[in-house]
């Protein structure tokens, strides 16, 4: 029955002569457009075999249309820009926090050429790259030295396996985080080479767990900050203060992953409990780790700032070379250090902070203003502002809500799912949260400038769209 559907669809070579595979020719090449063009024909056939569908448009002209979306769709690149109306700031998924100017700007800027990366122009004698951002990182956390990978769990991974390969590194049990991605502290332990001892239990770790664990083949302590989740209750813990001093007692080095990276106290800000890189170590931490792309704001990249002794054993270490980070984010994680130089223009000049002091009366009138607009869209039955919380996300102080404004939206015809679907895959692409079979566009996460896009994505959606 398929046979005289397979005898109507078009041979390759006239369907290369129709306009809209003519224009993909000059834009990708012959040789690029006739393969696609055959694979997309042997699809066809297998769908016609397999369903034996009557109903198929076959002519020329509709298939020549069909093939050169379906080559455009192909070629799209998958990491493309996205508005962020999920409310939630620090979105893994998304890319976590986004690059104030300045980063972006030093990036382009040793992109397009040659860069000092390791080449001391002085006096022209090789040099090392960290040496960009060291002084900086020294400087604003009080370290005596510094170095950078490629991220945290790389961080933690060279740090034991400089300091602690063959050895015992004692960690409370309740510290034993999971972080995205199912990444376990044990497993990245285990790959290090350095053997795990857990005391305690989940819930309660005293000082004497730490010492009465510790032995001749003890070679370091660890504290790792909970950052992704709270344990609350019947709880107990040892101050970063105590562990401090029975690691100078026994003279192992402590310490602290602090896993989101603040370097500067967030509680002015609405936010608490996040351990600060510089008050850990004057509090006796003798190695911070932390991120780069969470709370700091910058590039994706691991973090580690402490005694000179021991940053130099990880610096040495044949991990750190594979681990290491390139020009581009070292420029970015320059740059963002750079506002950090600045206290009083902080908040003004990174993203994050900008986002997340953005007072609620601002996000209220940009939600009121948009639900209007968004009411004339031919896809939208109903279009409120609405107050809701927001959270900062990647890890970073769990369960701790920020007021919000969002705008809440009904479709007109098509299932809520499908306006997600179609918000997402089209240009821009606009990501928001389902709640209550109404689509949240929170403004929270979005910047002022992203309103406008956001008008023109619903006034070009067609509720045909699958």
């Amino acid at each position: 029955m398929a046979d005289p559907l397979l005898r109507r669809i078009p041979p390759v070579h006239q369907l290369l002569t129709e306009p809209p595979l003519k224009l993909c020719e000059a834009q990708l090449g012959h040789a690029l457009v006739r393969e696609q063009t055959r694979r997309y024909l042997e699809k066809l056939r297998y769908q016609l075999r397999t369903t034996g569908k009557h109903d198929m448009a076959l002519d020329a002209g509709t298939l020549a249309c069909q093939i050169a979306a379906w080559i455009q769709e192909q070629g799209a690149p998958r990491l493309r820009p996205v508005i962020n109306a999920t409310g939630i700031l620090l979105h893994t998924g998304l890319g976590r926090a986004p690059l104030a100017q300045e980063a972006i700007e030093a990036m382009v800027e040793v992109a397009g050429g040659y860069s000092s990366l390791e080449i001391d122009l002085e006096s022209g004698e090789r040099s090392q790259r960290v040496l960009a951002v060291q002084s900086l990182l020294c400087e604003l956390t009080g370290a005596e030295a510094a170095t950078v990978v490629n991220n945290n769990a790389a961080a933690t991974v060279v740090t034991l396996a400089a300091l602690a390969a063959g050895r015992e590194v004692i960690v409370s049990r309740g510290e034993l985080i999971e972080i995205g991605g199912s990444f376990r502290l044990p497993d990245v332990m285990a790959q290090s080479g350095a053997l795990l001892h857990e005391v305690g239990t989940t819930n309660k770790t005293r000082l004497e767990d730490y010492v009465q664990a510790i032995g001749p083949q003890t070679a370091a302590l660890l504290k790792v900050h909970t950052s992704n989740y709270r344990i609350v209750g019947f709880t107990e813990e040892v101050a970063l203060r105590e562990l401090a001093r029975v690691a100078q007692q026994h003279q192992l080095p402590l310490i602290h992953d602090i896993g989101s990276g603040a370097l500067v106290d967030w509680e002015p800000f609405g936010l608490r409990g996040e351990p600060v890189a510089a008050r850990s170590l004057a509090d006796g931490a003798d190695l911070v780790l932390f991120s780069g792309d969470k709370l700091l704001g910058g590039p994706q990249c691991g973090i580690i700032v402490g005694r000179q002794g021991l940053v130099s054993r990880i610096q040495k270490h044949p991990l750190s070379r594979a681990l290491r980070i390139d020009k581009l984010t070292l420029a970015a994680l320059h740059a963002t250090l750079r506002l950090y130089q600045r206290p009083d223009t902080l908040a003004q000049r990174l993203p994050l902070l900008k986002l997340v002091t953005t007072p609620p009366d601002v996000l209220r009138e940009r939600a009121t203003r948009l639900a209007e607009q968004l009411k004339n869209a031919s896809t939208v039955r109903h279009a409120e502002p609405v107050a809701d919380v927001s959270y900062l996300g990647g890890g970073s102080v769990p369960g701790q809500a920020i007021a919000t404004w969002c705008v809440a939206i009904e479709p007109r015809t098509v299932s809520v799912d499908q306006l997600a679907k179609q918000l997402r895959t089209g240009q821009p692409a606009v990501v928001g949260r389902i709640t209550r079979q109404r689509l949240l566009l929170d403004l929270r996460s979005v910047f002022p400038d992203q309103d406008q896009s956001i008008v023109t994505r619903f006034q070009e959606l067609n509720e045909s769209e699958p």
